[in-house]
């Protein structure tokens, strides 16, 4: 069955944060592969986001267990803290952190017959000149949760690059597209096609699907916003799975606990998650 599967849809997975037993919210993720190291890469904000008190201690993932056979799946849960630091990978630039992170995840906790497609370092896109303004994208995950529930596939939503490519919009680490989204899409691969490419998968992954951009406080209705969105350089990606790597100095379980408390803010991007 996996020969009449595009190999982009098996690249994302749909990400389920709880803390302890309790569901919290869903969102999107892909897989990296770097040498044998294979990562979970999502948005920070998936994993941790203090204002809003979003603070899970553990990740599910589903998992394709059949290449014959897509309706057949397993969760794989993974806990986001080891003897009280956080497990994942993130970064900052000279603007700040950046909303990407990636887990490293343990192959043999995986099941052995786990059917999936991962990005590389050779997807990546290192010309940035060679990526135009309206050049067409796709975003790959799970807006709302929604995807094909029988065969536990994403769904895709059509965009383009909304500001130039090879200049980082008001000095950030990410650049805008023009596409619908919603909720449950943080996380999500941005890509682009690559004729001359791996001819198994064959796009280039330019960033990573965060937020909505909004103009805060002008309340705008629904049909008056944006529709711009922040998607972080992929090429980030490099760094967070370089070797050796620092895990997140995140702070201990216990304290991330406590700070459940903290009062919520809102900025200008709205987290699609």
């Amino acid at each position: 069955m996996t020969a009449m599967i595009e190999s982009l849809l098996l690249t994302t997975a749909r990400v389920s944060t709880f803390f302890g037993s309790q569901a919290l919210t869903g969102a999107s993720g892909f897989f990296f592969q770097r040498d044998k190291r294979l990562f979970l890469v999502t948005n920070r904000h998936v994993l941790i986001d203090r204002p809003s008190g979003h603070l899970p201690d553990r990740i599910e993932i589903e998992l394709h267990t059949n290449a014959d056979n897509l309706t057949h799946a397993a969760a794989l849960s993974v806990l986001l803290y080891h003897d009280g630091q956080a497990v994942w990978h993130q970064g900052r630039d000279s603007a700040g952190d950046i909303d990407v992170a990636a887990v490293e995840l343990d192959r043999p906790a995986m099941p052995a017959a786990v059917m999936l497609r991962a990005f590389t370092p050779a997807h990546l896109q290192h010309r940035l000149q060679e990526v135009k303004v309206g050049t067409p994208l796709l975003v790959v995950g799970f807006p709302l949760g929604f995807h094909d529930t029988l065969h536990h596939l994403p769904v895709v939503r059509q965009a383009v690059i909304a500001s130039s490519f090879g200049l980082r919009f008001q000095g950030q680490g990410y650049f805008l597209t023009d596409a619908r989204t919603h909720r449950g899409t943080s996380g999500a691969p941005v890509v682009m096609h690559d004729d001359g490419g791996d001819a198994q998968l064959p796009w280039k992954l330019l960033g990573v699907h965060s937020a909505r951009m909004e103009m805060g406080g002008r309340g705008l209705p629904v049909e008056e916003s944006l529709g711009l969105n922040c998607a972080w350089y992929a090429d980030i990606l490099l760094t967070l799975t370089a070797v050796p790597r620092a895990r997140s100095p995140e702070p201990v379980r216990a304290e991330a606990a406590a700070a459940q408390d903290q009062a919520s803010g809102q900025g200008q991007v709205t987290p699609s998650a």
